[in-house]
């Protein structure tokens, strides 16, 4: 599929998705959401791709936010039929790791769509917050909820109430991102975890992210439960055996995810 707002490769298993609005520090309008879903969906459906990126064109934004012309122009009825979320959803449930690359400004529905990937890498020109409330709007791409999942509901409610906009530095002290790198090395350091990443077994690697995300849901007892029946897949994997054989024989692993 050609894309309007997306670049989108792949290469030794990484996919790259890039907004492409580099004019509009790659805000994000409701077709380059739309592309985004379609992207996100293809890539996680490309057996030679096991972890997605999402970074932003140029190197001012990795998203600005929402386009503001057309949120002026959209309807409660829109709204309602929660379109971003799904987008979002199906980066946070997909079996694959995703890395959300921050090189520049990520604001309003950037810091959503970051927050909706597994990791967050910024370089350290990088700028976080949710400045909807002066605009009169709120955060409506599930930033109510996921921000205080990461930082805390004290620390969410001060940014989002305030609209402060952070830097690099206070966002990885609040636990916002997990690490901050030189710009000039961001990209190489995503892509230096992401082969860290790809090293490990992929069908164990999938029940992580999966258990991970289902054991948040739950109360404590059960998620153990749902690890139990994970680590029980597991087991009776090829895979398993491979890296434990490995291990022993002082050798590097050959997994096939199965």
């Amino acid at each position: 599929m050609s894309y309007q707002y997306l670049l989108v490769s792949k290469q030794d298993g990484i996919g790259l998705i890039t907004i492409n609005r580099p004019e509009q520090r790659n805000a994000l309008n409701r077709e380059a959401w739309a592309e985004i879903k379609q992207a996100v969906g293809e890539l996680g459906q490309d057996e030679t791709v096991q972890v997605l990126v999402i970074t932003g064109a140029g190197d001012k934004a990795f998203v600005a936010g929402a386009d503001v012309k057309a949120l002026r122009e959209r309807s409660m009825l829109e709204t309602l039929a929660g379109e971003y979320h799904r987008v979002l959803m199906d980066i946070e449930e997909l079996d694959k790791p995703v890395i959300a690359a921050v090189n520049g400004f990520c604001l309003g529905g950037g810091c959503e769509l970051a927050m909706a990937c597994d990791l967050r890498i910024a370089s350290e020109n990088a700028k976080f917050g949710q400045p909807e409330l002066n605009l009169g709007i709120m955060p409506g791409a599930g930033g109510t909820q996921r921000l205080p999942r990461l930082v805390g509901l004290a620390k969410a409610k001060e940014l989002i109430l305030t609209g402060e906009i952070i830097d690099a530095q206070e966002a990885w002290r609040i636990g916002l991102v997990n690490r901050v790198v030189p710009a000039g090395e961001l990209m190489s350091t995503v892509r230096e975890i992401a082969q860290t990443i790809m090293k490990k077994g992929p069908v164990a690697v999938r029940m992580v992210k999966r258990m991970m995300r289902l054991g948040t849901e739950v109360d404590l007892r059960t998620a153990i439960n749902i690890e139990i029946l994970g680590q029980t897949v597991i087991f009776g994997t090829e895979d398993r055996l491979e890296g434990l054989n490995a291990f022993l024989e002082k050798r590097n692993p050959r997994y096939q995810g199965k």
